[in-house]
């Protein structure tokens, strides 16, 4: 099985982070990157293989070099050097000097088991919110990673869109390389972004857990909201653990009371339609020269953030009216299909605690 070869500093409790670090399968690829939690703590971790004339070795040897931090937000600077460490401690196995100088450079303070992590703070706290103020929300540079989400999963993304509002508990499998799946579950995450004040204060934080596996299940066990991915099939059996199963671009669900938020409807097909065309209206704005400051990943967060803003002022100014009553009317000005999203809304006001009464009328009646 996998080991702990070195560690600094030495007395930091690593219990399980060497199958955290190295995802199940990755003996049949060359090189992956794996994001991870641990504790309070986020990693990052680079793997490589290489062939080797050793019988001990079975012909492979394979190592993953990785850093812990209490946010996820900025490891992506350090994924060169992990690159670099990991195939030179293939090449020169036991050598840590480079290891040891970065450590005593970057080492900082980690919060202590009963301490509040400084991970990633929700977004709903901020009273507003340009793009200059979240460039450490960022787990990539933004070369393509919401561009290859939107392509990869088209329409599925207003699907995902609803269930990562509703904080529903996502599980991504996919198998090796986990890398391009790990960057799925942060974009997952942007998707349920709301900056109004105020709002959520009792509502679980969606939590990005990136890569889990076997040994998670116990911490998994107690969560009521997060979005992960893994690359063992044998989650897809355990159904107590996530609400949510995608697997490559299928998205299911075993609770029936969900199953309607499977079907894409008129609203959800006009707001994709709407995102593509912000897409291509930045894409030419580069070509001619006009905006060189704007990127896809901006977009695509304040997209899907004044749609959700949109929701949740109209269900406020509602909450607050005297007769609290949410029409068709309010629906389609949220831009929700007010037949097709009405199980989607109802659920909503449950999750948020919003108190307001939907009057749709039936398909039958209109």
């Amino acid at each position: 099985g996998n080991m702990v070869e070195w560690c600094l500093p030495q007395d930091i409790d690593l219990e399980g982070v060497e199958f955290k670090s190295m995802a199940s399968g990755s003996h049949k690829i060359q090189s992956d990157f794996i994001y991870f939690r641990k504790g309070l703590c986020f990693g990052l971790a680079c793997f490589a293989n290489m062939p080797v004339e050793s019988e001990l070795e079975r012909g492979a040897r394979m190592k993953s070099v990785g850093i812990l931090s209490p946010s996820y937000t900025l490891l992506y600077r350090y994924m060169h050097f992990l690159e670099n460490q990991v195939r030179h401690q293939l090449e020169m196995p036991g050598h840590y000097s480079h290891l040891e100088a970065f450590y005593d450079d970057k080492k900082g303070v980690l919060p202590d088991s009963r301490g509040t992590p400084t991970s990633q703070q929700p977004v709903h706290w901020l009273p507003s919110i340009h793009r200059y103020m979240y460039p450490e929300m960022k787990i990539t540079h933004p070369a393509g990673c919401m561009s290859q989400f939107i392509k990869f999963f088209g329409e599925q993304i207003l699907v995902l869109w609803k269930f990562a509002l509703l904080r529903k508990r996502i599980l991504i499998f996919s198998p090796p390389p986990v890398g391009v799946v790990c960057y799925r579950v942060y974009c997952c995450c942007c998707l349920a972004n709301v900056s109004l004040p105020g709002l959520g204060g009792t509502v679980p934080e969606s939590k990005p857990f990136f890569y889990v596996n076997v040994a998670d299940i116990e911490m998994l066990e107690t969560e009521v909201s997060y979005v992960a991915c893994t690359t063992e099939k044998i989650f897809e059996e355990k159904r107590d653990l996530y609400d949510v199963y995608v697997d490559n671009q299928n998205v299911k669900t075993h609770h029936e009371h969900l199953q309607p938020l499977l079907k894409i409807n008129s609203a959800d097909k006009e707001k994709y339609r709407r995102l593509n065309d912000q897409r291509q209206m930045l894409m030419y704005s580069q070509e001619v020269g006009e905006d060189c400051s704007s990127c896809e990943e901006d977009l695509f967060i304040l997209f899907f953030m004044e749609q959700n803003n949109r929701i949740f002022q109209t269900l406020m100014e509602v909450s607050a009216s005297q007769d609290k009553t949410l029409t068709a009317d309010h629906a389609r000005g949220m831009g929700l299909d007010p037949q097709g999203d009405r199980s989607f809304l109802m659920d909503l006001l449950e999750v948020y605690g919003i108190d307001v009464m939907l009057v749709i009328d039936n398909p039958c009646c209109t």
